[in-house]
């Protein structure tokens, strides 16, 4: 396959995902260790309890932070947001006011 093809597939696909925000977890064995099941829980039933269309909570393999797990990451509107040392509390604040009202919530999110 030639690389313009992979790029007509890119294309294609992230337009046919602009609508959609999707959030993922990082469940490896260092996510689990650290709690990242309830996150992810927690994240499913919030989209759940909001009746949010156009949001999908996924789980992923390593992150590769393993000493700041819980990771979610939120992909929304073209950007990645990461959010670290995730507990169920901050899961839920993540859907209400990052993914409904647009607000990133500063208090887990990573920094350099």
């Amino acid at each position: 396959m030639k690389i313009e093809q992979l790029r007509e597939i890119k294309s294609r696909v992230q337009g046919e995902n602009d609508n959609v925000t999707r959030i993922v977890v990082g469940m490896s064995t260092c996510g689990i260790a650290a709690g990242s099941k309830p996150v992810f829980d927690a994240l499913k039933a919030e989209v759940l309890a909001q009746k949010l269309a156009n949001v999908t909570v996924n789980q992923v393999g390593c992150i590769g932070m393993c000493r700041l797990e819980p990771i979610v990451e939120v992909y929304k509107n073209g950007e990645r947001t990461t959010y670290v040392l995730v507990d169920a509390e901050v899961a839920k604040k993540i859907v209400s006011q990052h993914v409904v009202g647009g607000n990133v919530v500063t208090e887990s999110l990573i920094t350099d």
